[in-house]
C-alpha cells in the first residue's frame, strides 16, 4: 500500500481515532490475519462469532502494526475506529486507487474459468510491469480490497477476480476498484442456485461492463451469444474474443496434441491503440502470429484469447504475445494441473471446484489426452445449482458417457445423478461406479489402475482433491 497517515485513513474510511497518533504513518502491508503482520502494517479486525480479531490487536501490535482498524476498542492498542471494518476496507482500497492515477485496472469475470484466465492475464501484464493480482481465487467482498490495498506506486497493472453471490456484487466491486479494461469470460449454470436463471446469471456478469468507462475496453466472449450480447451494455469499447468469424482477437487452425495441449493460429483484426501507454501496436488489417500452449486442456484457447486481448491493449507486440502465450503456466493449484506418476499413469488434477461448464472442458481434456489409453474420470459433487442440480449432475454424465470416457468413479449420494447420466446412454460402452466417500474412490483406483491410464479427478470443494493427493502419493511422480 502507498504510505498513509492514520489521520489520512481515518479520513479515508470515515473513521475516528483513538489512542493514535494521527501523524503515524502506515508504511507496510494491510493484513487481517494478525500471523502477517509485519512492522508499519495495518491490521484489520473483524467480529465474528467464533473468532474475533479483535483479540489479536495486542499481538498485532506487538508484531509492528501501527494501528488497529476495527469497530470496538482495545485497551492500550492505536485504533481507527468504524462501524464496519469490511466497508472501511473497501473505502480505504477505493482511496488508494484514486492515488494512483496511473495504474490501469483490468477486471474480469465469468461462470467458469476466472481464476485460471486472470492468472494468465496477470503473467502477460508483468511482462509490461509491476503487476498485482489475487492470490487464487480471492474474488468476493473481502479479497477484492485487500489485493487492491498491495498495490503501490510502482504498481502498473491491477488484474482482479470478480465473483459474485448474487445482482449487484459486481457492481459493488467495480465502485470500490473501478476498471479500465473488463473481461466477460463465459455465462454458465454455476451458482444458478443463488441467481434463479442463466439470464439472471448474466444480467449480474453484466454489471462489469457496465462499470466501465467510455474510454475503457470491453473484452468479450465471442463464442458466448449472452456474453456478445453485453456489447450493448456498455459505452466502452468492445474488442471481441474466440473462434467466430468476427472475432477481433480469434483463433484459427486449432489442434491438440497428445498431451491436451492446444496449438492455434492467433488472429488479430482492427485493433485500436492501446489503453495503458502508447507504443507499437499491429497492423490495421489482419495479422498472423503461430502460438502454441504449455497448457492442457482445448479450452484454455478461449482463456489465452482474452489473455491476448488484454495484453493488446496494454500495448505488447504481436511477436511478443506469441511468445509470451507459449510461457504460460498455470498458477492456483488444482486447477487443469497435469503429471505424471512414476508407475506410467497420468492424472489431471482439476478438482479446485467444479460446475457442469468446467467439468465439461476438464472430461474433453480427459478425452483428448487419453487416445489410445484407457480413460478415468473420478466425479465429485457440483455445488450451487439449485433447483438445476440433478439436471445439471445428469447432464455431465451423459457428456462422460457420448465422449466415450472408460470408467466413471461418481464420489458421494449427491454426486449420483451423474451414474444416472452415464449409464441412461445406451451406446456407451463403459462403467461407472457409485462409490460412498473419497476413501472409497481411492480404493477403487488402487485396485483397478493400469499403467497407461488417465485420471481425471474433478469436483466441488467437497474433499474431492483427496483423492488428487492420493495418486500424486501413490506412485510418485516420474523425473525427467
Amino acid at each position: 500500500m502507498i504510505p498513509l497517515t492514520l489521520a489520512e485513513i481515518a479520513a479515508a474510511v470515515d473513521g475516528r481515532l483513538v489512542a493514535a497518533d494521527p501523524t503515524a504513518r502506515i508504511t507496510g502491508t494491510v493484513e487481517f490475519d494478525s500471523r502477517k503482520v509485519r512492522p508499519g502494517g495495518l491490521f484489520v479486525a473483524f467480529p465474528g462469532e467464533k473468532v474475533d480479531g479483535h483479540d489479536y490487536a495486542v499481538g498485532a501490535v506487538a508484531a509492528g502494526a501501527v494501528a488497529t482498524l476495527g469497530s470496538r476498542e482495545v485497551a492500550g492498542v492505536p485504533m481507527v475506529l468504524v462501524d464496519d471494518a469490511l466497508a472501511a476496507m473497501a473505502k480505504l482500497a477505493r482511496a488508494v486507487l484514486d492515488r494512483l492515477p496511473a495504474l490501469t485496472v483490468i477486471g474480469l469475470t465469468g461462470s467458469s474459468g476466472k481464476t485460471t484466465t486472470k492468472d494468465l492475464i496477470a503473467q502477460l501484464a508483468a511482462r509490461l510491469g509491476p503487476t498485482v493480482a489475487p492470490a487464487g481465487s480471492f474474488n468476493n467482498e473481502l479479497g477484492h480490497p485487500y489485493t487492491v490495498l498491495q498495490a503501490g506506486g510502482e504498481t502498473r497493472f491491477l488484474v482482479l477476480e470478480m465473483g459474485a453471490r448474487g445482482p449487484g456484487h459486481i457492481r459493488y466491486l467495480c465502485e470500490v476498484a473501478p476498471p479500465r479494461i473488463g473481461v466477460v469470460i463465459n455465462v454458465g449454470v454455476a451458482h444458478i442456485g443463488e441467481f434463479g436463471s442463466v439470464d439472471g446469471i448474466a444480467a449480474a456478469k453484466g454489471e462489469l461492463v457496465e462499470a466501465l468507462p467510455p474510454d475503457g475496453v470491453a473484452v468479450l466472449n465471442a463464442d458466448d451469444p449472452r456474453v456478445r450480447q453485453m456489447a450493448g451494455r456498455t459505452g466502452a469499447r468492445v474488442v471481441l474474443v474466440g473462434e467466430a468469424a468476427d472475432a477481433g482477437v480469434r483463433a484459427e487452425n486449432v489442434t491438440v496434441d497428445a498431451r491436451g495441449r492446444a496449438a492455434y493460429t492467433l488472429v488479430v483484426a482492427a485493433p485500436q491503440p492501446p489503453v495503458a501507454r502508447s507504443g507499437p501496436t499491429v497492423a490495421s488489417e489482419e495479422v498472423r502470429a503461430e502460438v502454441r500452449l504449455a497448457v492442457s486442456g482445448r479450452h484454455q484457447v478461449g482463456n489465452t484469447l482474452a489473455a491476448a486481448a488484454v495484453a493488446l491493449q496494454l500495448g505488447m507486440p504481436l511477436a511478443d504475445l506469441a511468445v509470451a502465450l507459449g510461457e504460460l503456466r498455470l498458477v492456483s493449484t488444482r486447477r487443469m494441473d497435469v503429471f505424471d506418476r512414476a508407475d506410467g499413469v497420468t492424472v489431471i488434477d482439476d478438482s479446485y471446484n467444479a460446475n457442469p461448464a468446467s467439468t465439461a472442458a476438464a472430461l474433453r481434456a480427459l478425452v483428448a489426452m487419453g487416445q489410445d489409453r484407457r480413460t478415468v474420470a473420478v466425479l465429485g459433487y457440483q455445488a450451487e445449482l439449485g433447483e438445476f442440480e440433478r439436471e445439471g449432475h445428469e447432464e455431465v454424465g451423459r457428456l462422460a458417457a457420448q465422449l466415450g470416457v472408460d470408467r466413471l468413479i461418481v464420489v458421494g449420494e449427491s454426486a449420483a445423478p451423474i451414474h444416472d447420466g452415464a449409464v441412461a446412454v445406451a451406446t456407451w460402452g463403459g462403467e461407472s461406479v457409485l462409490v460412498t466417500d473419497q476413501e472409497a474412490a481411492i480404493e477403487v483406483l488402487r485396485r483397478e489402475l493400469d499403467a497407461r491410464d488417465v485420471v481425471l479427478v474433478k469436483g466441488s470443494r467437497y474433499r474431492t482433491w483427496d483423492v488428487a493427493d492420493a495418486l500424486r502419493a501413490g506412485a510418485g511422480e516420474a523425473t525427467a
